[in-house]
């Protein structure tokens, strides 16, 4: 299983979360579960509020490839292209977005390179995370 966690703090942000998941599932095939939607402050810097939602697909695939549907999806509704940055002190560096596309967990795979790190290090670190992660059970 494939889960997934969505969120957007620029425009419109419940639209943004019910296109993301749109392309999702054009891509990767039926939702077979959702959860609510949760608003959260920004974490790691000062922006707007974001909605949240986690999402879960069954699918088998590379879970390279996974990122890559999932980076395609955050292309097409205006993210661009991106990659984790770190000030002096090696603090991440967050910005707003229009999307982000989180992967979760993927069946029970444990994976770190520079590209890929699963499950997410933030899953736990983070109690909406846990939270809407509860709801797709």
């Amino acid at each position: 299983m494939i889960c997934l966690l969505l969120g957007t703090n620029l425009g419109e942000r419940e639209k943004n979360l019910a296109r993301a998941r749109t392309l999702l599932t054009e891509k990767l095939g039926v939702v077979l579960r959702c959860s609510g939607i949760m608003e959260t402050e920004a974490v790691g810097f000062d922006g707007a509020d974001f909605l949240n939602q986690a999402v879960c697909f069954e699918k088998e695939m590379d879970p390279f490839d996974l990122l890559g549907v999932t980076q395609a999806c955050e292309a097409e509704m205006g993210r661009a292209p991106h990659a984790a940055e770190y000030d002096r002190e090696g603090n991440r560096i967050y910005r707003d977005r229009i999307i982000d596309i989180d992967i979760l967990t993927f069946n029970d795979l444990q994976i770190c390179t520079e590209r890929l790190a699963l499950p997410h290090p933030q899953v736990w670190s983070r109690p909406f995370v846990e939270e809407l992660m509860k709801q797709l059970k």
